[in-house]
Order: C-alpha cells, then sequence, then structure tokens
C-alpha cells in the first residue's frame, strides 16, 4: 500500500497554503493555524485523505479502469507526464480541449482525423500533395497532437479523473461533475473541497509537494495494476487446468469404450 509519513509531507512542503485573505472558508476543517498571513494545512488530515484516495485508486486500476491526469500549470504538468506515463494512464497537460469528456464524440471525430493524417503519410498518400497542403496538414497535426496527446488513445470516457488544483482546472472539473465521473484531486486553501469526490489537501504549488503525491498516487495504481496482472495469469493457469483435466477425463472415457469394444469382439 502506498502511504506518506507526516514528517515526508512535511519535508516537501505540502503543509504550505495560501495568503489568509486567499482562503476558501470550506478548507477550514482542513487548516491547522496562520503562520505570517500564511495558512498552514493539517498534515495529519492530508496524510488519512490521501490514504483513502491511493485505497481508491488502487481498486480501480485493479479492475482495469483509467484514470485521467489533469494539470495544465507550468509547476505541475511535466511531473503529470512523467507519472502517468509510467503507469500507462491518459494525460493532458496542455488546454484543456473544451467538451473533452462532455462532447466526446466529437472528441474522438478530431482523433480519427489526427489517424487519418498518420496514415496519409504511411501509404503515400501524403507525398502527392503540393508543398502548401503539406504545411497545412502538418500543422493541423501538430495542432491535434498539442490538444489531444495521450488521448487519442481514449476510446472511451475516463473513470475518474486526477486534477492538480482544481482552481486552475475548474473546466475539467465541471464536466466530470456533470457525467459523475470522480475526481481526484490535491487541494489548496483557496479551493472548494466540496467540488471533487477525493480531496487531498496539499500545496498544489510547489513542485517538491505536487511531486510527492503524484508519486504516492502512482504507485498506488502500479500496486492495482500489478494485482490485476496476478489476477489474469491465475485465471489463465486455472482455464489450462480446467482444459488439462477435461482432456485426461475424454482420454479415460475414450479408454473404457476401446476396452469395451475389445470384449465386445472377443466374446
Amino acid at each position: 500500500m502506498a502511504k506518506r509519513s507526516v514528517e515526508e509531507l512535511l519535508e516537501a512542503g505540502v503543509h504550505f497554503g495560501h495568503l489568509t485573505r486567499k482562503w476558501n472558508p470550506n478548507m477550514a476543517p482542513y487548516i491547522f493555524m496562520e503562520k505570517n498571513g500564511i495558512h498552514i494545512i493539517d498534515l495529519h488530515k492530508t496524510a488519512v485523505k490521501l490514504e483513502e484516495a491511493t485505497n481508491a485508486l488502487e481498486k480501480m486500476a485493479s479492475g482495469g479502469r483509467k484514470v485521467l491526469f489533469v494539470a495544465t500549470k507550468k509547476q505541475a504538468k511535466d511531473l503529470v507526464s512523467k507519472y502517468a506515463a509510467e503507469i500507462n494512464m491518459p494525460y493532458i497537460t496542455e488546454r484543456w480541449p473544451g467538451g473533452m469528456l462532455t462532447n466526446f464524440v466529437t472528441i474522438r471525430k478530431a482523433v480519427k482525423k489526427m489517424n487519418s493524417i498518420d496514415k496519409m503519410k504511411k501509404d503515400g498518400t501524403f507525398e502527392t500533395l503540393s508543398k502548401k497542403e503539406k504545411l497545412q496538414v502538418d500543422r493541423l497535426r501538430e495542432k491535434l497532437e498539442k490538444n489531444l496527446g495521450t488521448i487519442a488513445d481514449m476510446t472511451r470516457l475516463p473513470s475518474a479523473l486526477f486534477v492538480v488544483d482544481i482552481v486552475n482546472e475548474h473546466i475539467a472539473v465541471r464536466e466530470a461533475q456533470k457525467l459523475n465521473i470522480p475526481i481526484f484531486a490535491m487541494v489548496d486553501t483557496n479551493s472548494d473541497p466540496r467540488e471533487v469526490d477525493f480531496p487531498i489537501p496539499a500545496n498544489d504549488d510547489a513542485t517538491k509537494s505536487i511531486e510527492i503525491v503524484l508519486q504516492t498516487v502512482s504507485n498506488a495504481i502500479k500496486d492495482g495494476l500489478s494485482v490485476r496482472k496476478m489476477d489474469k495469469e491465475k485465471a489463465k493457469t486455472s482455464k489450462a487446468t480446467i482444459y488439462s483435466d477435461d482432456d485426461d477425463a475424454e482420454d479415460k472415457v475414450a479408454t473404457k469404450a476401446s476396452a469395451k469394444a475389445s470384449r465386445e469382439e472377443e466374446e
């Protein structure tokens, strides 16, 4: 199980919130104190909420469900792409494509357009275009790649979202809410934790803070994927054993039938 101690969270600066004048009153239960005009997050509660989130994410991963990671802010985008790629989960680190969830059919059309351009380049059709047309197609492909990225492989809506900074990613949060898609998120003292299903009270601006949470989350998903892999292997072995037993049974029946036929011939 992926867990983090209060000491580890403290060392990573997870406890630093925003200026007190920028706080969201709904974060009050997760605030420990005020120091030098800044709210300090209660790391004991962070540790509990982080464990709740990782338990749920591990269970999702073991069931083969996909989690879409979302973070377009500078401090988080590289970390999200790194950890999401390690566990083979889709992620968005550029601009959120409007209607990404609520208008998924249109997004899939854009993905198909990108795939058709790739097909053109493979079958040689691209080479028959004029220089100007090639340039236009390349620009379109580049734009689609930038906006869609890893979601190009998504054939269905994600089972959950993991968001870094729900204030910054409010459009993604709203779309997930409309479709009742569970939201896991790092929530700072300027956020409303009621907007997400699994809030993790944490500093969502510092690189070290974001990394320790992402690392913990990705480790939990890795554990879930390992469990799924083991279950598949067990099922495969069990199936092979059943077939083997069936073959043995058939051999026994065939042997008995042969012996019976031989006796009848002798008589």
